[in-house]
């Protein structure tokens, strides 16, 4: 009891603080999910989209700012980045990468490596190396007092509302989507089999682009939903897509809901991790995905697929 009250605090701060991490990292997962089910290809240039997206919600809110535009405008730079990124960089990538599908899983690989060190080397061109700090939505809402074991925690808005909020209504609007429209069902049925779908008339190719500028667009919502909390550096890019596959791999591969419930594990330990053994705070995440590939190698909510031969 005496630990508790002692580290109280702490625990909550970690707590708060892995919901809208894992908030962040489920945003680009679950595109990465979605673009895995219907490409059948693990998209190593995923982590630069977050990147991008981040980049370019800084870059769009600092120039709203600029111009004078009401505080609000800060909220809708980071939906508007996130849309442009999924649009301009979505639709040419996925001819891309649709050319290899029917290639060794290692030409693949290769491909979307070369893809992620060229959209690196872009954004040094573009954004330079310095820092990137937007922080303006993140002012705007202020902070609010959290009570947790007789304590008040003060934390913000912006992480305790926007960013798990976002994530939530992503969840539930993909779910919706999947089960309950035609255009989930069309995808369900390229994923499952996607020569059988085409016989069935469905245009596959389509629904791969869609899905792989949807994809696109949530990895960059979720880099633009995290500028306004971390400033921008080179390399953040490299380290999400890391930690997204560390996601993927525990939850298994095209698992949607798994994908968000993985996310919060391996945010709560992730930040509890820094509160309180800071040196495992890099090996905390892999540590989790390892001890449940171990146990189930096909993921916490995957299945065991029959190889069609």
């Amino acid at each position: 009891m005496s630990w508790f009250s002692d580290n109280g605090l702490l625990l909550g701060l970690a707590t708060l603080d892995g919901l809208s991490y894992a908030a962040a990292i489920f945003m680009v997962a679950v595109g990465l999910n979605l673009i895995f089910g219907v490409l059948r290809v693990l998209n190593i240039a995923h982590g630069s989209f977050y990147a991008i997206g981040g980049y370019s919600a800084a870059s769009l809110g600092l120039m709203f700012a600029a111009r004078g535009l009401p505080a609000w405008a800060a909220f809708a730079a980071l939906a508007i980045a996130a849309a442009i990124v999924g649009v301009l960089l979505g639709p040419p990538i996925a001819r891309l990468l649709r050319r290899t599908q029917h290639q060794e899983p290692v030409l693949q690989l290769l491909v979307t490596f070369g893809l992620f060190m060229i959209l690196e080397d872009l954004q040094k061109l573009i954004w330079g190396v310095q820092p990137i700090v937007f922080d303006r939505p993140l002012k705007l809402l202020g902070n609010v007092d959290v009570p947790f074991a007789g304590d008040l925690i003060p934390f913000t808005r912006y992480q305790l509302f926007v960013l798990p909020g976002i994530a939530i209504v992503t969840l539930v609007a993909l779910a919706w989507t999947l089960r309950r429209t035609l255009f989930g069902r069309m995808l369900v049925a390229v994923t499952v089999d996607r020569e059988a779908a085409i016989s069935q008339g469905i245009d596959a190719d389509r629904i791969t682009m869609v899905t792989f500028t949807i994809g696109t667009a949530l990895a960059a919502l979720g880099g633009a939903l995290s500028s306004a909390t971390a400033s921008l550096v080179p390399g953040v890019g490299a380290q999400t897509i890391v930690l997204s596959f560390a996601v993927v791999a525990t939850a298994g591969l095209g698992q949607v809901e798994g994908a968000a419930i993985t996310a919060l594990l391996i945010g709560l330990g992730r930040s509890t991790a820094i509160y309180f053994a800071p040196e495992l705070e890099v090996v905390i995440p892999y540590l989790i995905m390892v001890g449940v590939l171990l146990i189930r190698p096909q993921g916490l909510f995957g299945v065991i697929e029959t190889r069609r031969i």
